[in-house]
């Protein structure tokens, strides 16, 4: 599917040596079981702790035998790659198991440091793409074997606005850049590549301006591109991150920023934007899914892979995917079919009873779901969108 795929899945046998001296394992040599309780070290860069911790503990507690220790740490998306392949490069791999949107996956695929999933290790996941969710099970496509899907949302690109600043919401990108034009420094979003809302923005402008090909932003997205170009006008700068766009939308600092759902519930659930915000789409609305995904860096031993592979089938388990709904992070978050909001825990169940939003049941399902880029496009996208945007302003108040 992926020239940077098809070689990263070439260089599979091939990795470093583990954490504990073994090689990378050959599928036929991972056990069922480890041979002695493992320690795992978790690399989060997606947030996706929040909707997956519990689950993870959870394992740990009903498996000893195969987990004896975890140590979570978490890092900037863009930092992924390097450090795997730091690692790898120096003969240890010390991390064993990341958790990441689109946007690490992407560039794991590019640098050859994820380890190849499935197929080689589809008899430890049967039916997994029969489970998953229809548009979760594309999502998992975009993975090329070099991931597990944990969680899925329909995800945007949302507008999220103060509605005093904003009474009446851009309707379509041509009126979001008039009002953009009008508000200079009043519309902002973050960085695409470390950022949820800000790549969903950008893979959903091809549809929303009818460009010549949504999945080619490298000669498919002219309008694109210009249109994003004539609003960078009047962006002040471009957040490294999501977080610093809600903050600086609460702390009115801009007055509209773009969003997605499980970003516009969690930050007012948290307090971290007040719960008079509104959100809104532009027409023609396509949702651009979103996911994150489990992945496996080379040169692991193989008691380190058969105890990932047994933790991430649990976290497919439709009682541990209902956690997934968390206080609304990735809404509505489980990536399996028939996991409900009543299975999800009590807190999860008040919190989207009362921040989410009734209009996003309909959104779902009257408008068309688009998959993210593939691994490919997307890190072209991401680097376009450097050269020609914001490259020189992300960041720079």
């Amino acid at each position: 599917m992926l020239l940077a795929a098809s070689v990263a899945a070439g260089l599979t046998a091939c990795g470093a040596p583990g954490g504990d001296g073994g090689q990378a394992a050959d599928p036929q040599a991972v056990p069922a079981k480890p041979g002695k309780p493992v320690e795992l070290n978790i690399l989060d860069v997606a947030g996706n702790l929040q909707l997956t911790k519990q689950m993870i503990e959870n394992f740990r507690a009903a498996h000893p035998d195969v987990l004896a220790k975890v140590t979570y740490s978490t890092a900037p998306a863009p930092s992924m790659a390097g450090k795997l392949k730091a690692e790898q490069d120096g003969g240890v791999a010390q991390t064993h198991l990341v958790l990441s949107g689109t946007d690490g996956l992407s560039a794991g695929i590019a640098n050859g440091t994820l380890a190849r999933i499935l197929p080689d290790f589809a008899d430890r996941f049967p039916n997994l793409m029969q489970n998953y969710q229809e548009p979760a099970a594309k999502m998992q496509e975009l993975a090329n074997g070099h991931g597990i899907e944990l969680v899925y949302s329909p995800a945007g690109p949302l507008l999220e606005y103060n509605p005093t600043a904003v009474p009446s919401a851009p309707a379509s990108p041509q009126e979001l850049l008039d009002w953009a034009k009008a508000h200079p420094d009043r519309f902002q979003y973050a960085q695409p590549s470390n950022s949820g809302p800000g790549r969903t923005f950008l893979m959903g402008l091809p549809y929303l301006l009818g460009d010549k090909d949504p999945k080619d932003p490298d000669k498919g997205w002219d309008k694109t591109w210009a249109f994003l170009q004539e609003l960078g006008k009047y962006v002040k700068y471009y957040p490294s991150g999501t977080t610093e766009t809600m903050k600086n939308l609460a702390s009115g600092s801009v007055d509209m920023v773009t969003s997605m759902t499980g970003w516009d519930l969690n930050p007012r659930k948290l307090g971290t934007v007040p719960n008079t915000v509104r959100t809104a789409i532009m027409q023609p609305m396509h949702w651009v899914t979103d996911a994150q995904y489990a992945l496996m860096p080379k040169g692991l031993s193989p008691d380190q892979e058969s105890a990932i592979l047994q933790l991430v089938a649990w976290m497919l388990k439709p009682d541990q995917q209902a956690i997934a709904y968390d206080d609304g992070y990735f809404y509505p978050g489980p990536a399996v079919k028939d996991v409900t909001l009543q299975m999800a825990p009590q807190k999860s169940q008040d919190t989207v009873r009362q921040f989410g939003r009734p209009e996003y049941e309909q959104w779902i399902a009257q408008y068309p779901k688009e998959t993210s880029l593939p691994a490919e496009q997307q890190v072209k996208a991401f680097d376009k969108w450097n050269q020609l945007v914001g490259g020189s302003k992300v960041g720079k108040k």
